[in-house]
C-alpha cells in the first residue's frame, strides 16, 4: 500500500475536519507494522518548522477501551512540541472536531531506557522515571465511529489532539501511582473519576510495555521524552467555554478551557 497516500489522507482529514467511516481501502493498514509507518509519515506533516516529536502517548490501556477498538494490545502514537502546553492554557475550541478529556498519568524518562532481558516490569522501569506529572489529553478524531479498528487509530497518531501537563512532581517515589485516585471536573461539576489502576493496573506498567513494544518498530526511550500512560477515569467531550480541572492524589492538578 501506499503509506505516504494515506498519511495525506490523514492529514487532509484533520486540516478539514471532514468525517469519514473509514479510510478508503487501498489505504487501510493491514497490522500494526503499517499503521507505525502511516503514522510516522504524519507526524513529519503535522510538525511545523522547528518543532518536534517530544515523547509517546500510549493508548488502549484499558480493557474498554481495546475491546472498542477490538485489538488486545496497547498502541502508541508520538506528543509534539507544539501541541503541548502548561497546565491553565485556553484553547480555541474550534482548534478540534472533538474534545474527548481523558485524564492521564504523564511521565518524564530521566535516562535513556535499555532493553532488559524477559522485559521490563513496573519495578524495573521505575529508576527510569525522573518525574510523573498530572496531565489531560484531548483525543480528537475524525472517524464516524470506533467500528474503525485500533489500527486506522494508531495510523492518525492515535487520534492524539493535544497534551496538557502540570507540574512535574519529582519526588514522587512515595505515592502509589496504581491506587492513586483521579477526579475529573467541568466547571466546578465533578464529572467522572478512576485510579491509576485502570491502565494496565499501574501507570507504571504501561511505560514498561512502552519500553519493550518500541525497540519492535525501531525505537527506544530517551532521557528526556513525555510519556502519557492513558486515560484512568470514563471519557467526556468538552464543549466551548468548558473549563477542566483534573486532580491526582498526591501529585496536584491540571486545568485546561476552551474558548
Amino acid at each position: 500500500m501506499d503509506h505516504a497516500k494515506a498519511a495525506d489522507e490523514l492529514l487532509d482529514m484533520r486540516r478539514t475536519g471532514r468525517i469519514e467511516r473509514d479510510l478508503p481501502t487501498d489505504l487501510r493498514p493491514v497490522d500494526l507494522e503499517a499503521a507505525y509507518a502511516i503514522q510516522a509519515l504524519l507526524v513529519e506533516r503535522l510538525l511545523p518548522e522547528g518543532e518536534r516529536a517530544i515523547g509517546y502517548k500510549c493508548a488502549c490501556t484499558g480493557q474498554i477501551a481495546q475491546q472498542a477498538l477490538g485489538i488486545d494490545r496497547p498502541v502508541f502514537g508520538r506528543l509534539l512540541s507544539h501541541t503541548t502546553s502548561p497546565s491553565g492554557i485556553e484553547l480555541p475550541a474550534e482548534r478540534f472536531t472533538h474534545r474527548v478529556i481523558e485524564a492521564e498519568f504523564g511521565i518524564r524518562v530521566g535516562r535513556d531506557v535499555v532493553e532488559r532481558d524477559g522485559g521490563h516490569t513496573a519495578e524495573s522501569i521505575a529508576e527510569y522515571v525522573e518525574a510523573v506529572i498530572p496531565a489531560v489529553e484531548i483525543v480528537d478524531h475524525r472517524y464516524a465511529d470506533w467500528s474503525v479498528g485500533a489500527l486506522q487509530v494508531a495510523a492518525d497518531n492515535a487520534i492524539h489532539g493535544w497534551w496538557i501537563e502540570g507540574r512535574p512532581v519529582t519526588d514522587w517515589h512515595g505515592i502509589d501511582l496504581g491506587s492513586a485516585e483521579v477526579e475529573v471536573r467541568s466547571n466546578g461539576e465533578v464529572i467522572t473519576t478512576g485510579s491509576g489502576a485502570n491502565v494496565l493496573g499501574h501507570p507504571l506498567n504501561v511505560l514498561a510495555w512502552l519500553a519493550d513494544e518500541l525497540p519492535r518498530f525501531d525505537r527506544r526511550l530517551r532521557a528526556g521524552d513525555l510519556v502519557t500512560t492513558g486515560v484512568v477515569t470514563d471519557v467526556f467531550e468538552a464543549g466551548p467555554g468548558d473549563v477542566i480541572t483534573a486532580e491526582f492524589t498526591g501529585l496536584g492538578s491540571v486545568e485546561v478551557s476552551f474558548a
